[in-house]
């Protein structure tokens, strides 16, 4: 092969690139027109006609005391009554939300547990965090507890957010090192991962359908992608946020998606638009939010904030009905009980309240 042939290649290489380049973008620009035509009416602009939320009734009711360090993250049990936090301490602890009475304490072997979650029987739970790991506990007596952990699965970074996808044989975690995973809780068993973030993964949720084969994840790349939980591979992404998305929610009728983010504002989107709907912020907010939770009818959205309220948001008309104050740091988790009757905070003043 002659020398000059192979700059020739070279060029129609590069030319070729160029051209798909450019086929790319012609390509994506026609998608954004036809993704404008549909985007005809804004969603407050139609929400105008109904009433506005005029006055919502939600009181302190609880505070459980307990924790030595910061609460990191705590999860409702399904039966409506428990609740499990995780903290800086290495602490799991699961709360009587009615009594505030402790149930069960757990010490974990490292401190910074940042991601806790019932399994959906209510018999186990799952926990992990800087120890890169997820551990599975039966709810039993606090020593046979600590004598029957099972690690199921480890990651090359600190695991940030764990949840079961409807079984207890499942457990779908998110990680430091940019990557969610669903390992099989018996065998310990990787069976899918999911690469496509840039970015450490803050949080993820599962679509409330029966069969709950996507999962919506949140991450430091500014991004919040749909999964499908069978092929591995993103459906769908949404970008608008500035800075880190600390925490993503399913609305209850999983067509729209909650993010709350670094920038100090939320956004809703909606899958089958496409795109970001509605955005929840005020000049005079200027806290990032760390995490986010719809009431049961999707109308609300809590949001606790950095500046150590939570907001709740009228999701739409995007105006705030009202402040909930009462933690002394920043509201690390917010969560409304699965039959929407409760919410509670967990915060970095050692504190978890209950609401209602």
């Amino acid at each position: 092969m002659s020398e000059s042939a192979v700059p020739a290649s070279n060029a129609n290489a590069s030319e070729k690139m160029a051209s798909l380049l450019k086929e790319a973008e012609n390509l994506k620009s026609k998608l954004e027109e036809e993704r404008q035509k549909l985007n005809d009416v804004n969603l407050s602009n139609v929400a105008e006609r109904l009433e506005q939320i005029a006055y919502v009734n939600i009181k302190p009711r609880k505070v459980l005391k307990g924790h030595q360090a910061k609460v990191l993250c705590t999860d409702w049990s399904p039966d409506k009554r428990h609740i499990i936090s995780s903290s800086q301490d290495g602490r799991l602890i699961i709360w009587d939300a009615f009594t505030t009475n402790k149930e069960h304490a757990v010490t974990m072997p490292t401190t910074w547990i940042m991601a806790c979650a019932y399994a959906p029987s209510g018999n186990f739970v799952a926990c992990g965090g800087l120890d890169n790991k997820v551990t599975v506990y039966p709810i039993t007596s606090d020593e046979e507890m600590a004598a029957k952990k099972r690690t199921v699965g480890t990651h090359t970074s600190y695991m940030s957010c764990c949840i079961y996808p409807n079984s207890d044989q499942q457990i779908l975690t998110g990680s430091g090192d940019s990557t969610c995973a669903l390992w099989d809780v018996e065998s310990g068993q990787l069976l899918q991962s999911f690469h496509g973030h840039s970015g450490d993964v803050m949080a993820i949720d599962l679509a409330p359908n029966e069969t709950g084969n996507t999962f919506v994840s949140g991450s430091c790349d500014r991004m919040a992608f749909i999964w499908d939980m069978r092929s591995g591979h993103v459906v769908q992404s949404f970008e608008g946020h500035q800075s880190d998305v600390n925490s993503v929610k399913f609305h209850p009728c999983g067509d729209a998606i909650a993010t709350g983010s670094d920038d100090s504002s939320c956004r809703l989107y909606d899958m089958r638009a496409d795109r970001e709907v509605a955005v929840f912020a005020k000049e005079s907010i200027i806290f990032g939010v760390n995490s986010v939770d719809f009431s049961v009818s999707g109308r609300l959205l809590f949001a606790g904030y950095n500046d150590y309220t939570v907001n709740l948001w009228d999701t739409l008309k995007s105006e705030r009905v009202c402040l909930l104050y009462g933690h002394e740091n920043k509201v690390s988790c917010v969560q409304v009980s699965p039959d929407g009757t409760a919410l509670s905070t967990g915060s970095w003043d050692y504190t978890i309240r209950v609401w209602a």
